[in-house]
């Protein structure tokens, strides 16, 4: 709090204080804290220059209209015409700025010099002279169009509000039209394209994004011709005029697509959906993708291509950097990439910790699974467990609760590099096959990411499986054999060796290879194409779990025989028991022993096992993330995709912004000529000077 605004709360405090209607605190203090003490009167008040601190802070965005531009609403706020505004005053202009129709007021109240409540033609011509740039395109207000809004030159008449601020609607309209005929030389009814770019820079540039402005003289190139017709200006401005629409417009179509992509005819038919009657011709739409595509001429584009065009504030990015700016870019990508760093291996700390709050979730399920395959015997006789459930209810009679959880140790251990792997590997290698404008891939390219990634994860799965098989069968091994020693995970692994942790290893890679080749690919498009996800349609936590379940249903099954294989490989054999060399006496053994049908066993289970194990997985990673956010980091921009969100994004976000406001009266102003407001209004003292007709006191 500044020294000013601490002795005007002491003086209120003592002396008390007449409170100005409507002005809420935080405008108070905005006045208090940019105002200074009129020397004469001793009250608070603001020139120009404070009134320019106070609405136009240096904190906001002035890329298009310059901040000096802004002391043109001084001469609004200051009603009596003094020079400076009061506190008074301050209200005043806050309460309009808070009017539904505040933009065309403030444009009407500037002109109003006389505040009679009307703008008469001399008052707004002299101020419009002595505002225009020296070099703007002449406008003649002598034209058929400005008479039909202020009468001939022998009979002028003084312009309502109504009738002024319609007159503004279509005053960029008529000066782009004049400006046209102005450099059509041949009166054939085209101009050059540089022509084209200096009347939309003149007549719109406060409007128009960089991507815009950098590229106005390519609107050529949407005929077969070198030249730019009056059709396709008026189509151009038609365009910038319903700015709005069009985007509320694009956002629906982007939504029901797909891909997030529309293409024109799309475009078209969204906005006949949109729109009571067919707003926009061909020619705009061709216009609108024109520009939208520079960068991506596919045909086909998204929200990222149609914000160079739509929204103003986008800036270019292709700008030469001087060698300062160059080397705090490269601090700023270093610190990126350390950041990144972290935030990965922050992510991963997340993802084992979901990882392995999924694996034990299920891993009853996967005990009771490893149980049935391990039963050796074609003869009913000869099995311990009838079936899945005979098997989980028995384990629980003979051990205990306890038992079920059995090897879960090693278990949570192996799975966070063993998810940690498969998830990089499949996202690296889609990567290297993925088209990175469209984001397409190939079916094949995603069944070869996902081998890939189950490939790759054998390195880790393989000794964790077989540590865990062997625990989770000890159980059964003590009832069956009297005086069993219970075995830990290290002794296992000391006991086995590094060659033993990799018994079985081939079998394992012929169930993980085919398990991911399935899965990834499957999970992938039942998002996509069952429930829809696109760049502008995130899907919730219940829809990723339904997909990862389903998905994991056909990649659980019909890899189940290689799971058996791999399971009998890796159990230590019992007295009696066949004893396995490798994959293939494996496979002819189980089948000639015990049939076909001993290749699926525990297939039931091990569904029950994979489908939860990934929702568990996901949806415990999803809490994680948002109750733990990564320190420092920035929400993530929500994407509006939705009629009222659309709306809202288009029409209400910059409401309660005193600054945007104005901006946008400035706007409105700017649409006469971009140079209003760059001479700097007279100071309290040379005010005086100004002739009363232009709103000083001579």
């Amino acid at each position: 709090m500044s020294a000013t605004t601490v002795k005007e709360v002491v003086k209120e405090s003592l002396l008390g204080s007449k409170e100005t209607s409507n002005l809420s605190a935080s405008h108070r203090a905005s006045f208090i804290n940019n105002a200074k003490k009129d020397e004469q009167t001793g009250e608070l008040v603001m020139g120009p220059d404070e009134f320019v601190e106070a609405i136009a802070p240096a904190s906001e965005d002035y890329h298009k209209i310059s901040r000096d531009q802004y002391s043109l609403l001084f001469r609004v706020a200051d009603r009596k015409g003094s020079g400076r505004v009061t506190i008074d005053d301050w209200a005043a202009f806050e309460n309009l700025l808070m009017k539904p129709d505040a933009e065309y007021e403030i444009a009407f109240r500037l002109f109003d010099v006389d505040r009679t409540g009307s703008v008469k033609y001399e008052n707004f011509r002299k101020l419009y002279e002595r505002n225009k740039g020296p070099d703007s395109i002449p406008f003649d207000w002598d034209c058929e169009w400005a008479k039909l809004y202020i009468g001939d030159k022998s009979k002028r008449h003084p312009l309502t509000y109504s009738e002024f601020s319609q007159m503004l609607r279509g005053l960029q309209g008529e000066r782009i039209r004049q400006a046209f005929q102005l450099f059509d030389n041949d009166r054939d009814g085209y101009i050059e394209p540089e022509d084209f770019a200096r009347i939309i820079r003149e007549t719109a540039k406060h409007k128009l994004s960089d991507h815009l402005l950098d590229n106005l003289t390519s609107l050529c190139n949407i005929s077969t011709g070198s030249r730019i017709s009056y059709a396709n200006v008026r189509a151009f401005q038609n365009m910038i005029m319903e700015m709005d629409l069009v985007e509320l417009i694009i956002r629906q179509a982007c939504k029901r697509s797909t891909d997030g992509k529309i293409t024109r005819a799309e475009f078209l038919n969204e906005a006949a959906k949109v729109v009571r009657f067919s707003l926009f011709t061909p020619m705009e739409a061709d216009i609108l993708f024109h520009f939208a595509s520079l960068d991506e001429p596919s045909g086909r584009l998204g929200l990222p291509d149609f914000a160079k065009v739509l929204d103003a504030s986008w800036r270019h990015r292709g700008t030469e950097e001087q060698p300062s700016q160059a080397v705090s870019k490269a601090k700023s990508a270093t610190r990126t990439f350390l950041l990144q760093a972290v935030e990965s291996g922050y992510n991963f700390l997340l993802g084992s910790a979901a990882g392995a709050f999924g694996a034990f979730m299920v891993y009853p399920i996967d005990l009771v699974k490893t149980r049935m395959q391990n039963q050796r015997g074609a003869d009913p006789g000869q099995r311990l467990y009838k079936n899945s459930i005979d098997c989980f209810r028995k384990v629980v009679a003979n051990e205990g609760f306890r038992g079920l959880y059995s090897g879960v140790l090693p278990q949570l251990v192996g799975v966070a590099p063993e998810k940690a792997i498969k998830l990089t590997v499949n996202d690296l290698v889609r990567g290297v096959f993925m088209d990175p404008k469209s984001g397409h891939i190939d079916l094949k390219y995603e069944i070869l990411a996902g081998g890939s990634a189950g490939a790759c994860q054998v390195v880790f799965t393989n000794p964790l499986e077989i540590v865990k098989i062997r625990l989770q069968v000890q159980g059964e091994v003590a009832k069956a054999t009297e005086g069993a020693k219970k075995r830990s995970a290290m002794w296992i692994v000391r006991n086995l060796g590094l060659a033993g942790l990799y018994k079985g290893a081939s079998a394992c890679l012929l169930r993980d290879v085919p398990f991911s080749a399935i899965y990834f690919p499957t999970y992938s498009h039942l998002k996509k194409d069952l429930f829809g996800e696109s760049k502008t349609k995130k899907l919730g936590i219940l829809q990723l779990l339904t997909a990862g379940a389903i998905a994991g249903m056909p990649a659980a099954y019909l890899t189940t025989p290689c799971d058996v294989i791999k399971t009998r490989l890796q159990v230590e054999a019992r007295k009696g028991d066949t004893n396995y060399t490798g994959l293939r006496h494996a496979a002819s053994t189980i089948m000639k022993e015990e049939g076909f049908k001993a290749f699926f066993k525990g297939g039931p289970a091990r569904i029950l096992r994979s489908s939860p194990q990934f929702g568990f997985t996901l949806a415990a990673y999803e809490v994680l993330q948002s109750v733990l956010p990564f320190p420092g980091k920035s929400k993530q921009e929500k994407v509006h995709t939705g009629v009222a969100e659309a709306v809202d994004t288009v029409r209400e976000k910059d409401v309660s912004s005193p600054h945007a406001r104005s901006r946008n009266a400035l706007k409105i102003i700017l649409d006469l000529d971009e140079n209003f407001g760059r001479v700097k209004l007279p100071d309290q003292q040379t005010w005086k000077t100004v002739p009363r007709i232009l709103g000083g006191r001579n």
